[in-house]
């Protein structure tokens, strides 16, 4: 059965690669944008998608209230590095500001005409990095985490109501998202750091991230399968055995 399915942050990466694979398999895909450049660039690419400039930190958000949205997909998303004991503060908020924030304020503005029609399905991008933290990826770590605790909340919540909400953790893919994210510390971090003796080591974990990534392919199929699952469960990790290859299970 084809769905109305929004998707934040489809200019790039997971969000692209997910809309253009529900439109393919019949969906009406509703594909948002940060910006009206990145929007410009998809509907050039993709002419049959409905794309819309809706940055999730603005008052953008309010263009969702009126739309008809079967599928929430919560995958616009910030990533930034660094110690958390130097890390600039206005940094951290705007981590919380986009993945936590903006995130919560895209749920509250489609949530409730599912929870009218009995029906709907919220899918909240998370990470590996909402189950395990390590140095340096704190700030972008602790919103992950934060993550956690709204989807879990709101799939307890909302299940009664007819709404479902499951959460999706991949681990590092190749789609410049982590490779961005690994650099950003170093526009701001210094030999005057408090944690300046523990650079080496923040080096290592720039290069482990970015080291051997997957083909992110493999989580858009997961998208794909999560928006037509009857029915799903709280956590999806890709791939699925994440957690035993990290022995977290």
């Amino acid at each position: 059965m084809s769905k109305s399915v929004l998707i934040t942050g489809a200019g790039t990466g997971f969000g692209h690669g997910a809309a253009l694979a529900l439109a393919a398999r019949g969906h009406h895909v509703i594909a948002t944008t940060e910006s009206e450049e990145q929007a410009a660039a998809l509907r050039a690419e993709a002419p049959d998608l409905e794309v819309i400039k809706l940055d999730i930190t603005t008052d953008d958000v309010d263009l969702a209230r009126d739309l008809h949205v079967d599928v929430l997909m919560n995958n616009a998303g910030f990533g930034q590095t660094g110690p958390l004991v130097d890390v600039p503060l206005d940094i951290v908020r705007r981590v919380f500001e986009v993945n936590v924030f903006g995130t919560l304020r895209m749920t509250q503005a489609v949530a409730p005409q599912m929870i009218a029609r009995g029906s709907g399905r919220i899918i909240i991008v998370s990470s590996i990095a909402g189950i395990m933290a390590g140095p340096a990826f704190g700030p972008y770590t602790m919103s992950k985490f934060a993550l956690e605790g709204m989807g879990k909340t709101l799939r307890g919540e909302l299940f009664g109501l007819g709404v479902d909400v499951t959460l999706l953790n991949p681990g590092p893919f190749l789609t410049g998202f982590n490779d961005r994210m690994a650099a950003s510390m170093w526009d701001w971090f210094s030999s005057d750091a408090a944690t300046a003796g523990m650079s080496d080591l923040f080096s290592t974990m720039r290069e482990l991230i970015t080291t051997n990534q997957a083909d992110p392919a493999d989580v858009v199929t997961r998208m794909v399968e999560l928006v037509e699952a009857e029915s799903t469960e709280e956590n999806n990790f890709v791939p699925a055995d994440l957690r035993q290859q990290l022995g977290l299970a």
